[in-house]
């Protein structure tokens, strides 16, 4: 087993990275608490595979155990499935000395997140990532979220879990091209930190690869993710460097209504934003096609389809990072140097318009 302790201003926890781990949930959840109720909130699809074992598993080990299940895909991240779960936690009496404990990928995390962040004024959470995605990225740091029409995850809390659990082998029983989703996160991780890491992913030179590899990959990206959330827990600064090719690949998924994976807009994210710095001269020629070539090897997508600059301005107004007048990208000086750059709203069309026109 491999742990990484996340240390943050409002919480202390371990994420555990073990293969195996789910089929001993109840010894692990006891480890930061005692018998209580829980509500398993799952998906349709996770909770077909895994919700009974898990709560059979609690059961048996003290706990109350109530599954909640939501449909599966992102449109659950939304207003009525918070409401739906928050009435059901009142209906069956949960207090603030119960649980919540997330099954599933980055969709239940973040939903689940925000309704024990909302309860009560927030009650105990765990997370049981599924996805490669989930455990690499979002099952970490502590962000909670919903989408808006306007964008994804423009509502949401910061709120920490007690634990994370992750047990690498729930991924061979993803599609291929969701497990593939979640590497376009990895190689995120791997640029921004260079060296060693960086290195690793020399090694994955197909799908199949990324399972092989899936304990060491889980592991060097959770621990980088620690490293950045200890310093900055509520993205004032320096996690900001996390959001590395989000910019552009959030507006490609929005836009998108559903035909590009997070992972997948985001892997376009990435080239599509080191294409935009090195026109700037600030990323040396080459990183864009280096990164490239690293996502294309299991098939994921790295050229930006056919998008209207306008939409793809009104989207990218809206992102988190705005402050004022100004969007902050994240850009490489070189693997595994990030750097931050605001950039005028009144130029951003200036500095997008020469990759989108590429991709037409």
């Amino acid at each position: 087993m491999t742990t990484i302790e996340v240390k943050t201003t409002t919480a202390d926890y371990a994420v555990k990275v073990k293969i195996g781990s789910l089929m001993n949930v109840a010894q692990a959840i006891k480890t930061v608490w005692t018998p209580r109720r829980i509500a398993l909130i799952t998906d349709t699809t996770v909770g077909a595979l895994y919700a009974d074992q898990v709560q059979t598993q609690l059961m048996a080990g003290g706990f109350a155990v109530t599954i909640l299940t939501v449909p599966s895909g992102e449109a659950s991240k939304s207003w009525t499935q918070t409401m739906r779960l928050v009435e059901a936690l009142s209906q069956a009496h949960f207090t603030r000395n119960d649980g919540v404990v997330a099954l599933g990928g980055g969709v239940v995390g973040d939903l689940a997140g925000f309704v024990a962040s909302i309860y009560m004024r927030g009650i105990r959470l765990i997370q049981l990532p599924t996805s490669l995605l989930a455990q690499v990225d979002s099952s970490v740091g502590g962000k909670t979220a919903l989408d808006l029409p306007t964008g994804k995850n423009l509502v949401g809390s910061f709120y920490q879990p007690d634990l994370v659990l992750i047990d690498p082998q729930t991924l061979t029983t993803l599609p291929q091209r969701m497990l593939v989703e979640g590497y376009g996160e990895v190689v995120k991780c791997a640029a921004l930190v260079g060296g060693d890491f960086w290195e690793l992913l020399q090694s994955i030179q197909q799908p199949d690869d990324i399972l092989l590899f899936a304990p060491q990959l889980i592991a060097r990206s959770v621990s980088f993710k620690a490293q950045i959330v200890r310093a900055d827990e509520k993205e004032g600064g320096q996690r900001q460097l996390l959001n590395f090719g989000h910019t552009i690949g959030h507006a490609v998924e929005l836009l998108g209504q559903g035909k590009w994976m997070h992972g997948e807009a985001v892997a376009m994210g990435l080239v599509a934003v080191c294409r935009v710095f090195e026109a700037q001269g600030l990323t040396p020629v080459g990183t864009a096609n280096a990164i490239a070539a690293r996502l294309a090897l299991v098939g994921l997508p790295t050229e930006l389809p056919d998008l209207a600059l306008s939409t793809v301005l009104e989207v990218m107004r809206h992102d988190k990072k705005v402050h004022g007048d100004q969007l902050t990208w994240v850009y490489l000086t070189a693997l595994g140097q990030p750097q931050l750059q605001p950039v005028p709203l009144t130029d951003l069309a200036a500095w997008v318009a020469p990759v989108l026109n590429a991709a037409a």
